[in-house]
């Protein structure tokens, strides 16, 4: 929602001071982007409950599958532009995270 709400702002040059003003009053007046930032802040709570309930070094692997799950979304949701190599990397992130959370 994020890049989609600074999308749609068409963010230019940020060189003068009056720019970066606009910048953060596009920022409060864009829905997509606030609705981006509240999701993000529900994720931070979410995360918080996580590690409050299980260990550290169990939890943190999963992070990964955020890089996996951005790269799937930014596919089919952004349509942009995902070549192999990406595709491999994430295939890699998902088998690690699996090897960890059997360890």
């Amino acid at each position: 929602m994020l890049k989609i709400g600074i999308n749609r702002m068409g963010v230019s040059d940020l060189g003068s001071l009056s720019a970066v003003g606009g910048f953060f009053s596009g920022i409060i007046k864009s829905p997509m982007v606030i609705a981006g930032l509240l999701l993000y802040v529900i994720s931070a709570a979410i995360w918080m409950i996580v590690l409050s309930a299980v260990d550290l070094s169990f939890a943190y692997p999963f992070l990964g599958f955020t890089y996996v799950l951005v790269l799937v979304l930014s596919k089919f949701i952004l349509r942009e532009d995902v070549n192999p190599v990406r595709w491999i990397g994430a295939f890699i992130i998902t088998a690690g995270v699996v090897v960890l959370s059997r360890g």
